[in-house]
C-alpha cells in the first residue's frame, strides 16, 4: 500500500540534492516555499514524420524511472504549492469545499438480486464508497454493508471498481484496487460481508476496465482476465483481454478459458449473463471510442458472433422471454432498437422493434450510465436530445407506452429493471442524483428513499440554454448557471469534454453553490466528440475532424464576450482527461480569450500519446503519426507542438496523479516545461498528487484538497474576494 505523503514536500534529502544538481540552484527544503520557479533543461531530440521534422526539447522528461524526473516533479510542486497556499482567501474556501462535499449521502450501481438490492453508497466523511445490501427501496428500510473500504484500508487509499452479485443475492463479486490504479482483483464475499473462497487477480485494468457475469446457479462467474506474468511480453500485460469462467472454491489457475484469443490487443469487454438460461453476451470494443462487436455463448457453451464491427450494434440486453433486444446504429445514426430470438441468433433475421426518431438512443458501454432496458412489460429506453435527457417507454412490441415524468433540463443516469417496475438515476444541474421508480400499473413516478437529503439550496439559481455557431455554421448548445438577476460582465467558468462518444448532460455538483454565491457565472458546453446528436456528431469530432471540437467550444467563448457576458479578464476553462486536450488546444490557439484555465489529467502531446504504456487504446479517437493524414491532423493541433516562445498564455494550474492508468502524467510534465520556458509573465503550476490516477477511486479528502486549489486558483486569477457571508 502506497503510503500518503504531503503534495509539495520533497521526498528526500536525496532527492532535494538530485534537484540542486539538476536546475543549477538549490532546492528549497521540505518546509521552505519555493522563491522561483524550477529551471528545466532542455535536451533536443529530433523526430521526422511523414517528412516533417518535429524537434523535442523535453523527451527526457517521459522517464518516471528517471531519478532527475521525479526531483524535477518535486521541485515542481513545492513551488506550486508556495503560490497556491498563499493565495487569498484560501482557508475559507477550503472550510466551505468541505461543508459541500460532505453535505449528503448518496447511491449509484443499484441492482436488485435475491429479493434485494445492492448499491455503492457515497458517505462523508468516509473516504471511499461502501457496498451496500438494502432490503427495500422505502423509507426507514434495513441496510447493512457488506464492503467498507474504509475499514479494510483506514488511508482510503483502498476502492471498489465494481461489483456484481449473483442471481440469489447470497455472494458478491468485488473487484478492490488502490491508490487510483484502476487496477483489481475480484474478491467474493457472502451477504453478511465475509469473504469467501479465493481471489481471482487481474480482472479490472485501467483503460480496458473489467467486468464480471455470474452463472444463473452461483457457482461461478465468467470474468475478463488479463494476461499474467509470463503468458505475453511485460509491455502487453494491460492488454490483450479475455473472457475466462471461474468456479468458486477452485484456484483461479484452474480457470477455463472461455473466448477472446485472437481479439485486437486493445479490447475491451463487457459482459452479461441472462439470470435463468445460462446465456452470456460479450460486447468487445476495439479501443476506447472505438467499433463494437457483439458474441453470444449458447446454453451448452458454445461461442458464436453475432454482430461484427460493420453490423453497427452497440449494445445487446435480453428481454423478457426468449429473445435478445440491439441498440443499433446501423443506418440508424440516431439508434434503433431490434429484436432477435435466441433460439436462433442471427442478425439477419432481426426485427425492427422501435426505429430510429429525432432524438438519440443513450448507450454506455459500462452501465455506468444509461442504457436501454426491458422489464417484463416494457422497453424502457434512455434518449439524449441535446445534452438534457428524457426516458421513453414502449411495449415490448414497439407501441409508445407512459413513461416517467422528467425536468425539462435534467438527465438520466442508470436504468434498472425489476419485474414490471424500473427504477432510474435522475439529476439536474440544480437537484442531485435520486432514484425514482416508475410503475407501469399506475404510470406513476415516485420518488424512492434513495434520494439525497440536503442542506443546500440552488433555489436562486437559473439555467439558460443558448446556442453558438461553430466556424463551419455548426449548432452549438451550451447552457448557462448563473443566479437569477445577474446581467453584465461576470466572472465566469466554462467547461466540455467533447470526445470518445461521451455525452454531456446535466450533472450536479454542490461545490458549485460557492461559485454562485461569489458571482461566478458556470457554462456547460455540448460540443463535437460527443454522441448527444447521435452517432455523426461523435464522428464529426475525432481523428482527422478533431478540430472541429475545439473550434465548437472557441465558438462558446467568442459569443460570452460578444454579447456582453464575459471578457477576456473574467473568462476561466477547466477540463479534465479528453477535456484536458481540449483546455490546452483551447489556449494554444486562443490565448487571447481567457485570464486562467485548469487542465487536469490532460493529454498534450499528440505525437507521443500512442507511444505510452496504454497509448494504442486511445488509435481509434485520436488517429496514429504512422498515417500520414492523421499525423498532419494531430501535429496541426497538438497543443504541445503549439506552444510559442514570447506568447503571453493565461495563468494555468496543470493536475495530474502519478498512478493515473489511462493518461500518462508525462503529458502535464512535458506541457508545463515547454510553456514555463516560453517566458510567459502569468504563473504556470504542475500539481502532481502522489496517491492518486485518473480520478477514479480518490480518497474524498484528496477530492476535496483538489477542489481548494482549483476554486482558490480560479477565483484569484478572476479577481473575485470570497466572501464569507454569501453562502446559502
Amino acid at each position: 500500500m502506497q503510503q500518503r505523503r504531503i503534495i509539495g514536500r520533497l521526498a528526500t534529502a536525496g532527492v532535494a540534492a538530485a534537484m540542486s544538481m539538476l536546475c543549477g540552484c538549490r532546492a528549497p527544503a521540505a518546509d521552505e516555499p519555493a522563491s522561483a520557479m524550477p529551471a528545466t533543461p532542455r535536451m533536443p531530440i529530433t523526430d521526422t514524420y511523414h517528412g516533417v521534422t518535429v524537434t523535442d526539447d523535453f523527451r527526457w522528461l517521459e522517464d518516471w524511472n528517471d531519478p532527475k524526473v521525479k526531483a524535477w516533479s518535486d521541485a515542481q510542486n513545492v513551488y506550486a504549492r508556495s503560490i497556491l497556499d498563499a493565495l487569498p482567501g484560501r482557508d475559507a474556501i477550503a472550510a466551505r469545499v468541505r461543508e459541500l462535499r460532505v453535505d449528503s449521502i448518496a447511491y449509484s450501481s443499484l441492482s436488485r438480486h435475491g429479493g434485494r438490492w445492492f448499491a455503492l453508497k457515497r458517505q462523508p466523511p468516509k473516504q471511499q464508497p461502501l457496498l451496500v445490501a438494502i432490503d427495500s427501496t422505502e423509507p426507514g428500510a434495513a441496510e447493512h454493508a457488506i464492503v467498507d473500504p474504509n475499514m479494510r484500508d483506514p488511508t482510503g487509499g483502498t476502492s471498489i471498481d465494481f461489483f456484481e452479485a449473483s442471481p440469489d443475492g447470497k455472494r458478491i463479486a468485488v473487484s478492490l484496487s488502490s491508490g487510483g490504479s484502476e487496477s483489481g482483483d475480484v474478491h467474493v464475499f457472502d451477504d453478511t460481508g465475509k469473504e469467501i473462497f479465493e481471489t481471482v487477480p487481474r480482472v479490472q485494468g485501467g483503460t480496458a476496465g473489467g467486468d464480471v457475469a455470474w452463472a444463473p446457479d452461483g457457482s461461478g462467474f465468467f470474468y475478463t482476465r488479463y494476461p499474467h506474468d509470463g503468458d505475453v511480453p511485460a509491455e502487453d500485460l494491460h492488454f490483450f483481454q479475455q473472457v475466462y469462467f471461474h468456479t468458486l472454491g477452485t484456484p483461479a489457475g484452474t480457470d477455463r478459458y472461455e473466448i477472446g484469443k485472437g481479439w485486437p490487443r486493445v479490447a475491451e469487454i463487457r459482459l452479461a449473463a441472462h439470470p435463468s438460461n445460462g446465456m452470456v453476451t460479450a460486447s468487445v470494443q476495439r479501443g476506447d471510442g472505438g467499433p463494437i462487436e457483439q458474441f453470444l455463448r449458447s446454453r451448452s457453451g458454445m461461442w458464436r458472433q453475432i454482430a461484427t464491427v460493420d453490423d453497427q450494434v452497440a449494445r445487446p440486453f435480453f428481454g423478457p422471454g426468449n429473445e435478445l433486444c440491439l441498440v443499433s446504429r446501423k443506418d440508424a445514426p440516431r439508434g434503433a432498437i431490434l429484436k432477435m430470438s435466441l433460439a436462433d441468433p442471427r442478425l439477419a433475421r432481426a426485427t425492427t422493434v422501435v426505429p430510429q426518431s429525432g432524438d438519440t438512443i443513450a448507450v454506455d458501454f459500462w452501465e455506468a450510465d444509461a442504457s436501454p432496458v426491458a422489464t417484463s412489460k416494457r422497453l424502457f429506453v434512455p434518449y439524449q436530445i441535446g445534452g438534457p435527457m428524457t426516458l421513453k417507454a414502449f411495449g415490448l412490441d414497439g407501441q409508445p407506452a407512459s413513461g416517467p415524468m422528467l425536468p425539462p433540463i435534467s438527465s438520466i443516469g442508470e436504468v434498472v429493471p425489476a419485474g414490471d417496475e424500473v427504477l432510474f438515476l435522475s439529476q439536474s444541474y440544480l437537484s442531485p442524483p435520486a432514484w425514482f421508480r416508475f410503475t407501469t400499473m399506475d404510470a406513476a413516478t415516485v420518488r424512492t428513499a434513495l434520494a439525497p437529503k440536503t442542506n443546500v439550496s440552488f433555489d436562486d439559481v437559473e439555467v439558460v440554454g443558448e446556442t453558438a455557431r461553430s466556424s463551419d455554421g455548426t449548432k452549438v448548445p451550451y447552457f448557462v448557471m448563473r443566479r437569477r438577476g445577474v446581467t453584465g460582465v461576470q466572472p465566469t467558468i466554462v467547461t466540455g469534454y467533447g470526445g470518445y462518444g461521451v455525452n454531456t448532460v446535466p450533472e450536479y455538483s454542490a461545490v458549485r453553490r460557492m461559485l454562485f454565491d461569489q458571482g461566478v457565472v458556470f457554462v456547460d458546453t455540448v460540443i463535437r466528440g460527443g454522441s448527444e446528436f447521435g452517432q455523426q456528431w461523435h464522428e464529426q469530432g475525432k481523428l482527422t475532424q478533431k478540430q472541429h471540437v475545439f473550434d465548437d467550444f472557441a465558438a462558446v467563448l467568442q459569443q460570452l464576450i460578444a454579447r456582453g457576458q464575459a471578457s477576456p479578464a473574467t473568462l476561466a476553462i477547466i477540463g479534465g482527461s479528453n477535456g484536458g486536450l481540449l483546455m490546452g488546444a483551447t489556449f494554444t490557439q486562443h490565448p487571447e480569450l481567457l485570464k486562467a484555465v485548469v487542465s487536469l489529467v490532460g493529454i498534450y502531446d499528440m505525437l507521443r500519446v500512442e507511444r505510452s504504456p496504454n497509448g494504442s487504446f486511445n488509435v481509434p479517437e485520436f488517429g496514429s503519426v504512422t498515417d500520414a493524414e492523421q499525423f498532419r491532423a494531430l501535429f496541426a493541433y497538438s497543443p504541445y507542438h503549439h506552444v510559442r516562445d514570447g506568447t503571453q498564455y493565461p495563468a494555468i494550474l496543470f493536475m495530474t496523479g502519478a498512478n493515473d492508468p489511462r493518461v500518462d502524467p508525462m503529458q502535464s510534465r512535458k506541457m508545463t516545461a515547454r510553456l514555463q520556458a516560453t517566458g510567459t509573465r502569468q504563473p504556470v503550476l504542475l500539481r502532481t498528487s502522489g496517491n492518486t490516477g485518473h480520478g477514479i477511486g480518490t480518497p474524498l479528502d484528496a477530492r476535496i484538497a483538489q477542489d481548494v486549489d482549483i476554486y482558490s486558483f480560479l477565483m484569484a486569477k478572476l479577481g473575485v474576494t470570497f466572501k464569507t457571508n454569501q453562502a446559502h
